[in-house]
């Protein structure tokens, strides 16, 4: 069998992401872009059950995939919160290195969904729950703008 295609562009795919997201977020650095994408991935996580984050994990591109389980410590689900609950989790990781803005989760949601197959992860959103639908929604945005990018 061959190499699946996404590992043999994990490295391209993950630098277009991360230049989508570090572009929404107006951040200067791809290290502050990363703590970003880094907090609202584990800020989504902590909400979901093993079950629901492998599912969601399952859509992901290679790299983000491995971002978002790397050092998951499964717990019980956190009750999901305002979305001012959730940017402050978001903010919390590495606080002390951590310049991520207030729109963090929209923006990342906004390059997360240039980078996956749309379909998938609406699918995977829909059988999470309507808070994971809220979490990932990218509001009065043109749909051309969010198409999948192949760099």
């Amino acid at each position: 069998m061959p190499m699946p295609h996404a590992y043999r562009t994990a490295t391209r795919d993950w630098q277009a992401f991360l230049a989508d997201a570090r572009e929404r977020l107006d951040l200067g650095s791809d290290n502050m872009a990363y703590t970003a994408v880094d907090g609202v991935l584990q800020t989504f996580r902590r909400r979901l059950t093993v079950a629901q984050g492998l599912a969601f994990a399952d859509v992901l591109p290679a790299v983000l995939r491995a971002i978002f389980v790397y050092r998951w410590r499964p717990e019980a689900p956190a009750d999901w919160g305002s979305r001012a609950e959730q940017v402050a989790d978001a903010k919390a990781v590495r606080k002390d290195h951590n310049l991520t803005p207030d729109h963090c989760i929209e923006a990342v949601a906004w390059a997360l969904r240039r980078h996956v197959r749309q379909r998938d992860l609406d699918d995977v959103l829909a059988r999470i729950g309507p808070e994971a639908e809220a979490f990932w929604a990218v509001e009065g945005v043109d749909p051309k703008e969010l198409e999948r990018r192949f760099p």
